[in-house]
């Protein structure tokens, strides 16, 4: 459906009728021009970047109006996908708890509640963390012996946004640290609830980041300051009793390139403060029982090197890429823990990466991936043997689930595939004993065996093979052309696994094949199909999209007409990008909070977390072949007329990581561009930032929409 010209909101080639959108100011409809080496650009749109604005909020208003508008044919088809979510998720439920000392934490949800009440219970004396008498404890779905503390409904009350960023419990469990947001904009204010009483202390802290750490003296904790661009940059001292303005800075980190962040070690030895650019660590350590000691480095940073520490004994346990692209296992004298002085433990491997470490008293615990595949390994302590755990099915994905216990001789993971719902498992090194703690309850009629899953390849011009991994209902035949929902995402080492999503379902059911493009520019395949997708190769994520969507096409699993492609963030550039190359492959296109403006963001380092990002994506301002890389797949700037495919963009207006003018002046451009006709829709959270909205039932009616749209642009309206 396209709504004739006089139904659109206003754009700044509109006069404005007072109503929908007064249009820019008049001095904004001169196109601004931006210069590097020697190009020139032509953003037309500036004027949206003044958030304050009144034109501006009414424009965005205006947009959501014609949004809903134009999608008013799967109004009731939006209401059924809501009720299909809502139905399948079992609304009051319990987490399995996480045993810490005596006591044991969880989570749980309650019908017609937006968020998560966190609890707590005594750990019966006696009780050993392995066992079927444990898995039976542990799995009560009504103890009686709950402890709430803090239940995020109630502190929410009515507001539009509320996030938890901080929850940090006392290492003598009398206290808790926690911190809010209601704006969306990841800046929190902390407060100190005894959990004893129930009462909360105001300690006038506000505008702290995420993390924090206690000290085992349980008087002080570290928290995380942010700067003017959001970006995460000093680690304080607080002591309790004391005002915060006698906090103690404790590491201040100059360099914009990189985030710094606080925690504590599994068996409570040190402080750890990380320093992280994109491409390059270090960790400095404070003894947990001297808080007041100054931090001392591990290993000084050295640019490309990654490394991350951990506490074994009289040691640290090193992960690092130093002599080993796909990462290799280094231990090291903590106290003296240098390069110099570290040693190898598990050699780095061509085909093999290690993704990350966990380290217990008894065992080591190594998550790797194979041909792009999850697995988990176990390296004893005690004779260096190395187990493997097996897993059900060759396709799915496995990672760590919550150890805090560090002597302990059981690891829990999480295990999914596209047709197995998330499962945490217990298992015990000892005993060699599986046990399933809990999986995902999807209500309805809802069985497993009428889905199957598998894995193609799709290979490009350049010889390269992308893996895809579909899911589909198993009387869905791959040969007779039908719906298909493409994702991809490609940025940042970031691997989008083969995993189960209830939501998902309802284009299962409604004869959807869903894909992921496991694409360079993310971390399945290893470092080197990370490299292969960033910088100056970048495009090669949008070849490869490109490559996937063209083998769904070719063997008949979809049509151009039938084929939707989504992604967000980064992954909303991708489709940015894709849609310029090739738009005719496309019937719609979902972009979330999507980075389309890319050189405008690059290019100035006043906003948010620009200068962190020069180390994924190149800096155009100082290197003339990123400038003419980025100006040949930006988005925005590579707009044309062109037969673009129907869009829905979305963007949260308090989004501190990628701005809501990014979507707001792309689809302007893309309106003002399109030979196609097909509508061009945008729709901003105004009460929300990166991820959108807080409440789940929220969440859902927005994920609704988007499943509506979906459907709607390849023909389904019930």
């Amino acid at each position: 459906m396209v709504l004739p010209d006089s139904d659109r909101p206003q754009s700044s080639d509109d006069t404005g009728d007072g109503a929908a959108s007064s249009g820019p100011p008049e001095a904004a409809r001169i196109p601004l021009e931006r210069t590097l080496w020697n190009d020139t650009r032509l953003d037309h749109y500036q004027w949206l970047e003044d958030k304050e604005s009144p034109q501006v909020r009414r424009h965005l208003e205006a947009e959501n109006t014609y949004t809903e508008q134009v999608l008013s044919p799967v109004v009731e088809l939006r209401e059924t996908l809501f009720a299909e979510i809502k139905g399948r998720i079992k609304e009051t439920d319990l987490s399995v708890p996480v045993i810490k000392d005596q006591w044991a934490y969880y989570a749980r949800t309650v019908e017609g509640l937006a968020y998560a009440i966190h609890c707590r219970r005594p750990v019966p004396a006696g009780t050993t963390l392995a066992g079927a008498d444990l898995v039976t404890w542990l799995t009560d779905e009504e103890p009686a012996d709950e402890q709430v503390l803090l239940d995020e409904n109630a502190e929410a009350a009515d507001r539009d946004f509320f996030d938890i960023g901080v929850f940090e419990v006392s290492p003598d469990h009398r206290l808790l640290l926690w911190a809010y947001d209601t704006s969306g904009d990841e800046r929190f204010t902390a407060l100190l609830r005894d959990l004893e009483t129930g009462t909360d202390r105001e300690l006038g802290l506000v505008d702290i980041s995420y993390g924090s750490a206690w000290a085992l003296d349980n008087e002080t904790f570290f928290y995380v300051r942010s700067d003017a661009a959001n970006r995460p940059h000093e680690i304080w001292r607080h002591r309790m009793g004391a005002p915060v303005a006698d906090d103690t800075l404790v590491f201040s980190e100059t360099d914009e390139r990189f985030f710094v962040g606080v925690g504590r070690d599994k068996d409570d030895s040190f402080i750890h403060i990380g320093v992280s650019s994109k491409i390059t660590d270090e960790v400095w350590v404070i003894p947990a029982d001297e808080p007041e000691t100054p931090a001392r480095v591990v290993a000084e940073r050295r640019r490309g090197i990654e490394y991350g520490v951990s506490h074994h004994g009289d040691r640290f346990v090193i992960l690092t890429n130093d002599g080993a692209e796909n990462f290799r296992v280094m231990t090291a004298p903590d106290d003296d823990a240098g390069p110099e002085n570290w040693e190898e433990l598990i050699g780095g491997h061509d085909t093999i990466t290690i993704s990350d470490i966990d380290v217990n008293a008894t065992f080591l615990t190594l998550f790797e991936r194979v041909e792009g595949l999850t697995r988990i390994r176990l390296r004893l302590w005690e004779d260096g043997r190395f187990v493997t755990i097996e897993q059900p099915e060759a396709v799915s994905t496995v990672g760590p689930g919550a150890n805090p216990d560090y002597d302990t001789t059981a690891i829990r993971y999480g295990y999914s595939s596209m047709v197995t719902p998330p499962t945490l498992f217990l298992y015990d090194v000892v005993t060699d004993e599986r046990h399933v703690l809990k999986q995902q309850e999807v209500l309805g009629d809802f069985d497993s065996a009428d889905y199957r899953t598998e894995r193609l390849e799709a290979t490009g011009p350049d010889g390269v093979a992308v893996p895809i991994s579909v899911v589909m209902r198993r009387d869905r035949l791959l040969n007779e052309p039908g719906p298909c929902l493409l994702y991809a995402y490609g940025s940042y080492e970031a691997s989008v696994d083969p995993t189960f999503s209830a939501i998902r379902l309802s284009l299962l059911d409604r004869g959807f094949v869903f894909a992921i493009a496991h694409v360079r520019g993310g971390g399945e395949l290893g470092r080197r199909w990370y490299d292969d997708g960033k910088l100056v190769n970048k495009p090669n994520t949008f070849r490869d999209v490109e490559t996937a969507a063209r083998r769904l096409i070719a063997d008949g699993i979809t049509t151009p007409e039938q084929l939707v492609l989504r992604g967000g963030s980064a992954g909303g550039l991708m489709a940015g990008a894709v849609i310029n190359r090739a738009p005719e492959l496309f019937a719609g296109v979902v972009a979330q909070v999507p980075f389309v403006d890319v050189l405008t963001t690059i290019t100035n380092p006043e906003l948010p977390l620009t200068v962190t990002e020069w180390e994924e994506w190149g800096n155009p301002i100082s290197d003339e072949v990123i400038y003419r890389t980025m100006r040949a797949y930006s988005p925005i700037d590579n707009v044309a007329p062109r037969p673009y495919p129907s869009i829905l963009a979305t963007a949260g207006l308090n989004d501190t990581r990628v701005s809501y003018w990014e979507a707001a002046k792309w689809v302007q451009e893309l309106r003002r561009n399109t030979t196609s006709g097909k509508p061009i829709l945008l729709w901003i959270d105004l009460d929300a930032g990166h991820g959108g909205p807080s409440g789940r039932y929220d969440a859902w009616r927005d994920e609704a929409r988007v499943l509506a749209y979906v459907c709607w642009v390849c023909g389904l309206t019930e």
